[in-house]
């Protein structure tokens, strides 16, 4: 079976975990801040928060920003399920915004005329989370010029994208958001097994977060509120989690750091060459741009109009055959925990017309040319 998606490991990877495995320092030690100082200087943020998840950094995004039980927190339908529920942790509503069928990704139209009756309603966001599908950025400028207009704040889910640049500048800059959010999970662009990191260009927030991502717990004493009984002592100042990345995590993520950009060159090397090898079947290739996207995934779409087998055949065809498709995602507001919160099945248009046509093939940076060859000569058989 060829995964859809693989992590990269060598030796010096190996070596950097051996190496802090043999240190003194196994989870809080120095590879923790050197990690998010390289993830600051990479990404060109002044602040970075590694936890142990991205999911825990979308969570200590919205803690920080404030959001609560009477909030709303908007995000897309087509994303993992963790970009809604950070807000659910907290208390919050959660409603989507469709996606622009071109893209995929969260539709600025579609948020300014949702915010337009939202205002009439009295029912505005306080913060507004777009998702960076594949590895391209959402059209950043107009989401942010509307977080102006209407004053929510801005979590961009770029769990994907690490790499990627929009408008010149990389995905994490927090040029037009709060708070920017990495995934380091395996098949993502660089891993650190698992973890995440929440950047910032704001100070307020990464001490919030740095605090929120420990218990709640400070030891600086310019942060306490009471005298330092001494050395030993601690404050607890907010309820927290214990969502830290260790220093092997850390170890890992920094060796990994120092391959992205050939991480990055190797995948739109493949991109290239699947645009040349599918062009001429019917499906629709991705819109992102090769320079810009970090290009995590690469979803094609299913025209359906020209094939005579369903969506749910073809992927299992293609499963059936060693090629190991998969969907990224099923728009979260059919799933029924969503159901009860009271969305229908159909909520987003677009989103459902997405749904009914997107396949992911794979796309990681060992996959070889002869695979692609075969996956591009599996598919034309399946689907022609």
């Amino acid at each position: 079976m060829i995964p859809y998606g693989k992590q990269n490991i060598n030796q010096n990877d190996i070596d950097a975990v051996i190496d802090t495995l043999k240190s003194d320092f196994l989870t809080q030690g120095p590879a923790v801040p050197q990690f998010e100082q390289a993830l600051c200087d990479y990404s060109q943020s002044r602040f970075a928060v590694a936890v142990n998840s991205a999911t825990s950094a979308l969570h200590i995004a919205c803690q920080a920003l404030g959001l609560s039980r009477g909030d709303w927190l908007w995000t897309s339908p087509i994303t993992f399920v963790a970009s809604g529920n950070c807000g659910l942790y907290c208390g919050a509503q959660i409603d989507f915004v469709d996606i622009d069928p071109l893209t995929n990704n969260m539709c600025a139209t579609a948020l300014k005329e949702k915010l337009a009756k939202a205002k009439d309603e009295n029912k505005l966001p306080k913060i507004v989370m777009p998702v960076h599908l594949s590895g391209q950025s959402c059209d950043m400028a107009a989401i942010y010029a509307l977080a102006q207009e209407y004053h929510f704040y801005i979590i961009e889910d770029a769990s994907h994208a690490i790499g990627g640049h929009y408008k010149g500048k990389a995905v994490g800059c927090c040029e037009y958001s709060d708070i920017s959010v990495f995934s380091f999970h395996p098949v993502k662009i660089i891993t650190t097994a698992e973890g995440g990191a929440a950047l910032t260009n704001t100070p307020e927030l990464a001490d919030k977060m740095k605090i929120l991502c420990s218990h709640g717990i400070t030891r600086d004493p310019d942060k306490m509120q009471r005298p330092t009984d001494g050395p030993w002592y601690y404050e607890q100042l907010s309820l927290g989690q214990n969502y830290r990345m260790t220093d092997i995590q850390a170890a890992l993520g920094l060796s990994q750091l120092q391959r992205i950009d050939n991480f990055i060159a190797k995948r739109k090397t493949i991109v290239q060459h699947y645009f040349q090898l599918l062009a001429a079947l019917p499906i629709t290739l991705p819109a992102s741009s090769l320079d810009d996207s970090a290009w995590h995934l690469f979803i094609v779409r299913l025209q359906a109009e020209k094939l005579r087998k369903s969506h749910r055949d073809i992927f299992c065809e293609l499963r059936q055959a060693g090629i190991g498709v998969n969907l990224h995602y099923i728009p979260v507001y059919k799933q029924p925990y969503y159901q009860t919160l009271g969305f229908t099945m159909d909520y987003c248009q677009h989103a459902e017309a997405y749904y009914r046509q997107a396949i992911s093939l794979p796309l990681f940076p060992d996959l070889s040319r002869t695979d692609q060859q075969t996956i591009a000569r599996t598919l034309k058989k399946v689907l022609v």
